[in-house]
């Protein structure tokens, strides 16, 4: 038996100057939707390297007293963990929100704990790939390789957008275009035709909370992009070239635009997977990107359900049944799908969540799930999508085996697959 099945972990606060506590009494509590509870001891994990610690302003650390079974608040400050990519969230950390207290940032919170000397998390490893590990790759070799990309394209103002992306923001698609490696972002579309509640790049100024990310702020042209594209393949074996990233709208919006890019790239023997990113918003335009060499577009989706679907999307001249035709005209062109499944413990790992999302996967046709985390104050979302029934949670892990066992051909991980076309 491995040793955090043989001590529960203790509760984490803050202190005053911010720093991190373990409580020598209190146990840590976690929360799933509406669901308050210690952690299940199959569901925590140690904390992942370049993982990061959130203090949570306006919210009060809690645990449980093992002793008289009590929840106890304390005074102090609540922290959360935002786990580093290819792991998913089984839950979030519990605490008490005072009144006036601010809608936190776009991130993904997890409960954190402490014991045997270390901290543990409420998640699991969905994908064993590593493309977004930098342990290791100091910052002068990005940084050398950004400047290496300038200097090959130094008209490129898409590469001079993604090498900024890359030193500004940390972005990690924009870091491995840098090093040369894995996948290669490619964003296009400067409006979107959905007003994501939880939107990275663009957020109105009564949201509560900023944009994580600066939105692009002109169209590239094919030859800007389709010249990123070659030279990406130039020096990765697999490369994976993915249109629809977090410093963009909606890349359907641009379609000819992508697909023209794409033909371009075809046609000079680029190998490898095109892959869009997308809300699958336009089902019209899916045959002519399949047409010039696309190979696989990913879904985002919060439900499978329509009603949690619009409400955190809220659509702009497109409805959910739209997405179900793009998926399904997208397996009829011989396109890759994958679901990017934004996954909330307590509302994804729902019974009616899961009736529907199986049915959509068999009924669709669809590949894989990439099994991410939901970048948004647990709190905000469980509003949105209180008026939505999705019965009791189940857990993270029993969904995940549920859905294989109801979906056997279904593939599961975080990132785009490398897919052949």
């Amino acid at each position: 038996m491995s040793a955090h099945k043989k001590t529960p972990p203790s509760l984490v606060f803050a202190g005053p100057d911010g720093s991190i506590y373990d409580h020598p009494d209190l146990l840590m509590l976690c929360s799933r939707g509406d669901e308050l509870t210690l952690p299940r001891p199959d569901e925590f994990i140690p904390l992942p390297e370049e993982s990061e610690f959130f203090l949570l302003p306006g919210r009060r650390a809690m645990g449980l007293n093992p002793e008289t079974g009590q929840v106890e608040v304390l005074e102090e400050t609540a922290v959360a963990a935002f786990v580093t990519p290819a792991y998913t969230l089984t839950a979030h950390p519990a605490f008490e929100k005072d009144d006036g207290a601010p809608v936190l940032p776009l991130f993904a919170y997890g409960a954190v704990g402490f014991a045997d000397g270390r901290f543990w998390v409420c998640a699991k490893r969905v994908d064993e790939d590593t493309r977004q590990v930098f342990r290791g790759i100091p910052r002068e070799r990005i940084e050398s390789g950004a400047r290496g990309l300038l200097a090959a394209m130094p008209e490129n103002r898409l590469v001079r957008h993604l090498t900024h992306c890359a030193l500004t923001y940390g972005c990690p698609a924009a870091k491995n275009l840098a090093l040369g490696r894995y996948e290669a972002p490619l964003p296009t579309a400067r409006t979107c035709n959905a007003r994501c509640v939880g939107c990275i790049s663009q957020q109105p100024e009564d949201s509560g909370f900023p944009a994580t990310q600066c939105r692009i702020a002109f169209t590239p042209t094919a030859g800007e992009v389709s010249e990123i594209m070659l030279h990406h393949a130039s020096r990765e074996k697999r490369p994976i070239l993915s249109f629809g990233q977090g410093c963009e709208g909606e890349p359907l919006t641009e379609a000819a635009l992508i697909a023209e890019s794409t033909a371009r790239y075809r046609a000079k023997g680029g190998p490898g997977t095109v892959n869009v990113n997308t809300n699958a918003s336009l089902p019209k335009t899916i045959p002519d990107l399949a047409r010039a060499g696309v190979s696989s577009i990913r879904v985002s989706l919060n439900s499978a359900r329509k009603g949690p679907y619009e409400a955190y999307y809220r659509p702009h001249g497109y409805a959910f049944e739209d997405v179900l035709e793009s998926i399904s005209t997208a397996r009829a062109e011989g396109l890759f799908v994958s679901l990017n499944l934004l996954f909330f413990p307590g509302f994804t790992d729902g019974e009616a969540e899961l009736e529907a999302l199986s049915e959509m996967v068999r009924s669709r046709g669809v590949n894989f799930i990439q099994l991410r985390n939901l970048n948004l104050d647990p709190d905000l979302y469980s509003t949105l999508t209180r008026p939505f029934d999705q019965g009791p949670a189940m857990g993270f892990l029993n969904f995940r085996k549920r859905l294989r066992k109801a979906c056997p051909d279904l593939g599961f991980g975080y990132f785009n697959p490398y897919v052949e076309r």
